[in-house]
């Protein structure tokens, strides 16, 4: 599908694994200009930048720890480097996990949790904010779980609640600049084989879903591509669910 994305400059943080990984090497197939953000050196990171090699050229990786104010804002001086100053679409993809009984959750934790999956989508957006060109495209990823909730993880749901939060009031003071923000929340993903659980638990979560399997990585960033696309031009402060009808 022609998303109207050839030639777009796009930031995608966390891309160096999972749904990132999946959602950089989307726009890079739709002739995207991608930078992708990553955390530390890995083999995982190596092999994306092997990867946009072979997409060609216009790529960027840069390092970044977006939890961090100063080390964001050298990550938005990079991309406006890069790009000329120039941004169309924004995805805010960075988030952990995290289990504990709320009752043994330790302030530790929760701020670990918080800042990966909130603070890191407002420090991102906040820095490349006068970046975005009319028209741009924020995407933030959340989960299903938000609105749902799960037990052992509060800090998890909480901070996954905030984003809908957040897309939702930032629509509304973005859009006179014609600037969509919207929200995509995944169910259970195999980022890993069998999403890293015990086959009891895959089998229970694939008998919850209508489509009977799991959700993928490329599942995820197909409604990316949508909602950064033309076809969306018309849809912010929006919520899309990709959890196979949970």
């Amino acid at each position: 599908m022609d998303h109207g994305l050839h030639g777009k400059h796009v930031l995608v943080t966390g891309g160096s694994r999972g749904i990132g990984r999946a959602t950089v090497h989307a726009f890079a197939k739709a002739g995207a200009k991608v930078v992708a953000v990553y955390h530390q050196p890995s083999e995982a990171s190596q092999q994306l930048a092997n990867e946009l090699k072979e997409l060609g050229d216009g790529h960027l990786l840069v390092q970044a720890d977006v939890t961090d104010a100063a080390s964001t804002a050298h990550l938005a001086e990079a991309v406006s480097a890069h790009f000329g100053g120039r941004l169309d679409v924004l995805v805010n993809n960075v988030g952990v996990d995290g289990r504990a009984a709320f009752g043994e959750l330790a302030e530790e934790e929760w701020h670990r949790v918080m800042d990966h999956n909130v603070t890191s989508a407002y420090l991102v957006t906040n820095k490349v904010l006068d970046q975005l060109v009319e028209g741009a495209s924020i995407v933030n990823i959340g989960s299903s779980l938000a609105l749902r909730g799960r037990a052992f993880g509060v800090h998890y749901t909480a901070s996954k609640a905030a984003l809908i939060g957040l897309t939702r009031a930032l629509c509304k003071e973005l859009g006179p600049k014609g600037i969509r923000v919207n929200l995509v929340s995944p169910g259970v993903t195999e980022t890993e084989p069998g999403g890293g659980l015990p086959p009891h638990v895959q089998q229970m979560i694939i008998g919850m879903t209508a489509l009977g399997r799991m959700c993928q990585p490329e599942d995820v960033a197909g409604a990316v591509l949508y909602l950064a696309g033309e076809t969306s031009k018309y849809v912010t402060g929006s919520t899309i669910n990709v959890d196979g009808g949970v």
